[in-house]
């Protein structure tokens, strides 16, 4: 920076880009004099590491790390001298905080390396800086804090620890082989609440301990552990870099140069067994090590390395490159480094030099050489502009002003929505035609357009220039040429279409504010549109594009197309109509081509480049951001679907709850969830395999539940639960409680032999050293068997209804059928009339109800 720096801006040397504005000479501080002394490098007991700038830009406080501690304040408004925050004489500063930026930075913490933290408020310019208390953050006597930051209302920090008694001269487990003296660090955290008159703490809580030294970084909903390699730290442990997540309490390791490693979800972890599996694999990687850091503003941490890249990572783990300095920017040895994000622009100082970096591409915007030391920091109030501090005083980065009628830098030039329609018809009518065609010629917009082919393309177009003529007097043109009925048919379809156009052209022209509005009302019109449209391959692709690039925003139209609403009891309803759902619950899979040669062409149809349907684009949206409402999203789509659905498990045609687990990550502590999927299907082997994972879990209550819900459903899947418990019931003693309950679902065509015969064949083998009377003995008595046998035997062994009338018969005979009246006889001289004795014609009737009578 050049000495003469005023308060205009600084013209480059080629004037296209980007220039230095000033925007204070100190002059407008309090002790304009001793600020000035002490940001310049003769002041050696500074370094521009112990500076640090409100959120609003308005003070400048400096650490004082070599004169006994304490903390000097110069505030932007004219007084007679500077503010000291922390008395002279007392313990170093480990760092200065405001806890509460967005409401004025007047809330500050100044945190000691001895573990106290002093609170502060300002009361405004004429009472000034009044403390409101102080408090001990670390719990145990000796502590000495390394860094701390603020994430949301927690106060997070990195201590060192006194050496335990236990003697260990070295860790086996630990990469480099590293020695106790390095893992004698703690993460620990402390949430607080901002009161008038004074800060609240809650309790410690250990995050990670045995650990080497970290510098914390807060950035969105993540804090990094970088490694301190700051005044000579040992390189042992520079090879990692720890991401912890509050909000999912797990921490993954991370190395600059591959990225994520693991993930491992914890209570209070254990350092030296978080790494101990990846020993090996750390041994032999060799990373460049970590310069500086800063935190995104869209989450992440972005880090300049010893490589000359700067490099990206992102919040799920993922690290990308940026940017690449030269080679010989990073050959000084004691070479200063400042860096930040401003919206899409990375500033970069190293050493005197100042880097503009466009983070979209990767483009150097810009490279402005200053004269001497400085340090970027992001002004709250205009977070996209770079504000740079340095010897000479405050500047900021100035584009270049732009002549009237000189379009904006990088936005194109604006879309004629009549052109735009134009192409749209052609576009479309291309692919329509190409379908149709039985020639294997690709079909392109300009073959279409000549040689006179296909009129129907050259009408729609004749329509949208009727209509946009009659969008400029704000009505329809009426004429021959209008072509009246098929206009109003795509009239709803037109406005649509220019009311996409119109969001697309005010986004490029609108602040990072109104853009997330415009963002959202453009990916809901696209969802809305490809929900109600066929679901073609490339619809789906192109769904699957937007709901990975725009997740939230993508989740929200799902809401507002599919109208899923809470009733407020925990289930919820939708009125969306069925047309809709029929394209949500399409099996219709797209694979993610492109243009490629023969060879080529299995490569880009590979698995993993395979879109999944839009049953499932949902199930996953559902699951990341309303996980607790997939279950009845999936009873919804259960009967939007029909009983029929999904019958045939073909790969294109699989069972709604199927494709509903397939959104869950593979892991255990996502099962409850699998449960409650595989019980809301309500299908026989759905619910066998929820037993299963109930069982396994020994959740015995949940497993009688659910035996008891879906035992009345079927014979056969009564059957099949009863005895895959009672096969348990045989095993352990855990069901004993639930017995009776057991015992009622029993089937009605089990016999007893069918228990003894299961009971029998799923005993556990008996010890031949356990006691006969072991009272802690985990065998099945038949005392325990006795209810159930006796059940199913009283039942075995009553009297069918079938023959109740005759098993209840009475003990007396029952009366004499009345005889049937004689045919006359033949002849006077047949014997069996004339000579017959009256007595002997009743006999045998007498003869035959004695018999009948009972014993």
């Amino acid at each position: 920076m050049m000495n003469a720096l005023s308060h205009q801006s600084v013209p480059l040397a080629n004037m296209t880009r980007f220039s230095l504005q000033r925007l204070s000479g100190f002059d407008d501080f309090a002790a304009t004099y001793e600020l000035g002394v002490t940001l310049t490098r003769d002041a050696s007991y500074v370094r521009w590491r112990d500076v640090r700038v409100s959120p609003d830009g308005q003070r400048v406080h400096v650490l004082q790390q070599q004169r006994g501690g304490g903390v000097s304040t110069f505030e932007r408004v004219r007084a007679e001298q500077r503010v000291t925050l922390a008395m002279t004489g007392t313990a170093p500063v480990a760092d200065l905080l405001y806890l509460e930026p967005g409401g004025g930075a007047s809330v500050l913490a100044v945190v000691y390396r001895s573990g106290a933290a002093d609170f502060w408020r300002h009361r405004g310019q004429q009472a000034g800086w009044c403390i409101l208390n102080r408090a001990e953050l670390c719990n145990i006597a000796g502590a000495k804090v390394v860094s701390v930051c603020v994430s949301g209302r927690s106060l997070v920090w990195c201590e060192e620890r006194q050496p335990s008694g236990a003697t260990c001269t070295s860790i086996s487990s630990s990469p480099s082989g590293a020695d106790q003296s390095q893992l004698q660090y703690c993460i620990c955290s402390r949430p607080y609440v901002v009161r008038e008159d004074g800060i609240s703490l809650g309790g410690v809580c250990i995050t990670l301990h045995n650990n080497p030294s970290y510098v914390l970084c807060a950035s969105s909903e993540n804090v990094y552990f970088v490694p301190d390699v700051r005044d000579g730290a040992p390189d042992s442990m520079s090879k990692l870099l720890l991401t912890w997540s509050p909000q999912r309490d797990a921490i993954t390791v991370s190395t600059v140069c591959d990225g994520a490693l693991l993930k491992h979800k914890t209570k209070e972890s254990d350092f030296r067994k978080l790494i101990s599996t990846y020993v090996a694999t750390l041994a032999i990687v060799k990373p460049p090590k970590i310069l500086t850091f800063c935190p995104a503003p869209s989450g992440g941490l972005v880090l300049l390395l010893s490589s000359g890249w700067v490099s990206w990572l992102r919040a799920e783990g993922t690290m990308c490159r940026v940017y690449k300095l030269a080679d010989n920017c990073l050959a000084a040895r004691r070479a200063s480094f400042s860096l930040n994000v401003f919206g899409n622009v990375l500033a970069l100082i190293v050493d005197r030099t100042l880097f503009l970096i466009d983070t979209a591409c990767g483009l150097e915007l810009e490279k402005i050489t200053l004269d001497g030391e400085g340090l970027l920091f992001l002004n709250h109030q205009e977070p996209e502009v770079p504000h740079l501090l340095c010897e000479q005083g405050v500047f900021q980065v100035k584009p270049p002003e732009r002549e009237p009628g000189h379009k904006a830098l990088g936005c194109p030039e604006s879309l004629h929505p009549g052109s735009v329609l134009m192409e749209a018809v052609f576009e479309e009518a291309c692919r329509y035609y190409q379908q149709r065609s039985l020639s294997s010629t690709q079909l392109t917009v300009e073959k279409l357009k000549s040689g006179g082919m296909f009129q129907a393309p050259i009408t729609l177009s004749s329509i949208l220039r009727d209509y946009l003529n009659g969008q400029k007097g704000k009505e329809l043109v009426q004429s021959p040429a209008c072509h009246r009925k098929l206009l109003r048919a795509l009239e709803s379809e037109l406005k649509i279409v220019l009311g996409l156009e119109d969001t697309k052209l005010s986004m490029l022209r609108a602040s990072e504010k109104d853009l997330a509005g415009y963002c959202e009302t453009l990916i809901h019109e696209e969802v809305r549109r490809l929900l109600f449209a066929e679901m073609e391959r490339e619809n789906v692709l192109y769904l699957n594009l937007i709901f990975s690039t725009f997740p939230m925003e993508s989740w929200q139209a799902v809401q507002k197309v599919l109208q899923l609403r809470s009733n407020g009891d925990g289930s919820i309803s939708t009125v969306a109509s069925p047309e809709v759902w029929k394209a949500v619950l399409s099996p219709v899979q797209a694979a993610a081509h492109s243009p490629a040669t023969d060879g080529q062409r299995t490569q880009a149809l590979a698995p993993a480049n395979v879109a999944v349907p839009v049953f499932e684009l949902i199930c996953r949206s559902v699951f990341r951001f309303q996980p607790a409402w997939l279950p009845q999203f999936l009873e919804l789509a259960q009967q939007q679907a029909g009983p029929s659905y999904g019958v045939l498990e073909t790969p294109e045609s699989l069972p709604l709850y199927r494709r509903a687990l397939a959104a869950l990550p593979k892991v255990e502590e996502h099962q409850d969830l699998e449960v409650e999927l595989l019980v809301c299907s309500r299908r026989p082997h759905a619910v066998m395999q929820a037993l299963r994972i109930l069982m396994e879990r020994q959740e015995w209550q949940r497993v009688i539940q659910v035996a008891k819900r879906f035992c009345q459903q079927s014979p056969l899947l009564n059957k099949e639960i009863f005895t895959t418990l009672l096969c348990e019931v045989s095993q352990h003693r855990d069901l004993d409680p639930y017995l009776d309950l057991l015992w009622a679902l029993c089937p009605e065509d089990l016999s007893v032999t069918n228990i003894l015969n299961i009971v029998l064949m799923n005993l556990p083998p008996t010890s031949t050293t356990s006691e006969p009377f072991q009272t802690n003995s985990t065998q099945l008595t038949i005392g325990l068997l006795r209810p159930l046998l006796s059940k199913v035997l009283l039942r075995e062994t009553k009297p069918s209804h079938r023959y109740a009338d005759i098993l209840q018969s009475p003990s007396f005979p029952p009366m004499t059928p009345p005889r049937q009246p004689e045919a006359l006889p033949r002849a006077v001289t047949d014997p069996a009339v004339n000579h017959t004795d009256p007595t002997q014609r009743t006999a045998p009737s007498t003869a035959l109800t004695s018999s009948s009578s009972p014993p």
